[in-house]
């Protein structure tokens, strides 16, 4: 007996679901975007042998002392900034999104790694938005070894897993989901319910078949993927690839990741020769001039496992409107009003007619609070006009009484302050270390007003 076809109506820009047609989404109140999905048909028998084909024995019920504790086997991209960012490497059977502006180096990124892999096992790129030809044009003018690498054109999830079955490769690049379509649902490629289902049909397949997935995914305008939320569920690791369009560096953040450490920090420079990764991005961002100058300072955040030492600048000049401004690159903006008051009323301070700008050096953004300090004596030595010193490093977190608050891994931040060559540090006195690293003299300081003192005296 044929089995009853399954509909559903969704939002193709929320992805909200509706039980019957209606003009107007209630969830985002957006009009004529709600599309017919069809959830199951006769037709879904191949769909069904493709993407749930070897669950037998892997689908029962276990007790949960039962299951194996063993590590999960990994295998390198290639890249140790990129192994970095996924935790260790690549588990087999998960699967990855990787996101980006256009023109970021995704495509690029993939296709370095595919070929590094290619001399140690099977790997299939598949390209819907570029033609074969224009994948070996850009391999031939990165002077990439092509003569193991498989490829394939095509955009149809249904056929891609066919061939991926038939080929069994350890890893399988998907460039990009958002071409990507299901003949069973009833819209264009790109859409809510096209994204969704087609995302989930290739985790499926990755789980059932143990072949490890790269999705690349495209970015909206302000930065966030494109399509629905689940999206970003139904994955195993969500990570994204930035860099400023006049800046060749790139940084691979994870967002999400179930093998490994969310918000790891991989750096990239983008060459003729491809992406290269960087193994100090410390050494980028302290890129500083020789003349000593007030409002920098050098700070030590913590980017995932490992801490980064930023320079941030401050500029102070007399305002000429009512108004003055407040403007922060890098740092977040109710963040810099709260440490003005701060420093007002317990630094003694007034920056009421001064224009106020904050810009963190090499197109990092700062989201923790271990830079309030640094933030800060910057501001104070440019109001001051005093420069601070070239071999002192400052970080910790201030509160709204004043205090200075310990951050997480102060021991690590000063040790890798020391390996770059500076001299004096400026920490909270909770991050205080029992022994000072050789030639490091360091402050422990409780009150915003005692590194005030400090800064005064150096």
């Amino acid at each position: 007996m044929a089995k009853s076809v399954k509909r559903a109506f969704v939002c193709n820009d929320c992805g909200a679901d509706y039980p019957r047609w209606q003009g107007q989404c209630s969830a985002c109140n957006s009009w004529n975007c709600i599309t017919e999905v069809r959830l199951a048909s006769t037709q879904s028998s191949h769909t069904n042998r493709v993407g749930y084909a070897g669950l037998d024995g892997a689908s029962k019920v276990q007790k949960l002392s039962e299951i194996s504790l063993e590590a999960l086997p990994r295998f390198s991209t290639g890249f140790i900034e990129f192994d970095r960012v996924l935790g260790g490497g690549v588990v087999p059977g998960s699967a990855i999104l990787i996101g980006g502006n256009p023109g970021a180096g995704k495509s690029t990124l993939l296709l370095q790694t595919l070929v590094k892999l290619a001399t140690r096992m099977k790997t299939l790129y598949v390209t819907g938005e570029e033609s074969l030809q224009q994948v070996a044009m850009r391999a031939k003018r990165l002077n990439l070894p092509t003569d193991n690498l498989y490829m394939l054109s095509e955009t149809s999830i249904e056929q891609i897993c066919l061939f991926a079955e038939q080929e069994n490769p350890a890893l399988m690049v998907i460039d990009s989901i958002q071409v990507m379509h299901m003949a069973e649902i009833q819209s264009s490629p790109g859409s809510v319910a096209q994204v969704r289902e087609t995302a989930a049909f290739l985790t499926r397949f990755a789980k059932t078949r143990g072949v490890a997935i790269i999705m690349v995914g495209h970015v909206t305008k302000d930065g966030s993927l494109a399509g629905p939320k689940v999206l970003e569920h139904c994955i195993d690791c969500s990570i994204l690839l930035d860099g400023e369009g006049d800046s060749r560096f790139r940084t691979l953040r994870s967002h999400k990741n179930r093998f490994g450490a969310v918000n790891e920090l991989g750096v990239f420079a983008m060459t003729e020769q491809g992406l290269r990764e960087v193994s100090n991005p410390s050494a980028i961002f302290l890129s500083r001039g020789e003349e000593l100058t007030s409002g920098s300072s050098v700070m030590v955040v913590w980017e995932g496992t490992r801490p980064l030492l930023v320079e941030i600048q401050a500029l102070v000049d007399h305002s000429l409107m009512g108004n003055p401004r407040r403007v922060a690159v890098g740092l977040e903006q109710n963040r810099l009003a709260i440490l003005l008051a701060v420093l007002h009323r317990h630094g003694g301070l007034l920056m009421a007619d001064q224009d106020v700008f904050v810009n963190v050096v090499g197109g990092v953004k700062v989201t923790e609070t271990s830079a309030d300090l640094a933030l800060l004596l910057s501001l104070v030595s440019s109001f001051r006009d005093k420069p601070l010193p070239r071999d002192l490093v400052v970080f910790g977190e201030v509160g709204l009484a004043g205090e200075i608050r310990p951050v997480p891994s102060g021991q690590e931040r000063i040790t890798e302050a020391a390996k770059h060559g500076f001299k004096r540090a400026i920490v909270p006195f909770g991050n205080m270390p029992k022994k000072s690293p050789d030639n490091m003299q360091v402050f422990g300081v409780k009150k915003l007003a005692d590194a005030l003192e400090i800064f005064h005296d150096l």
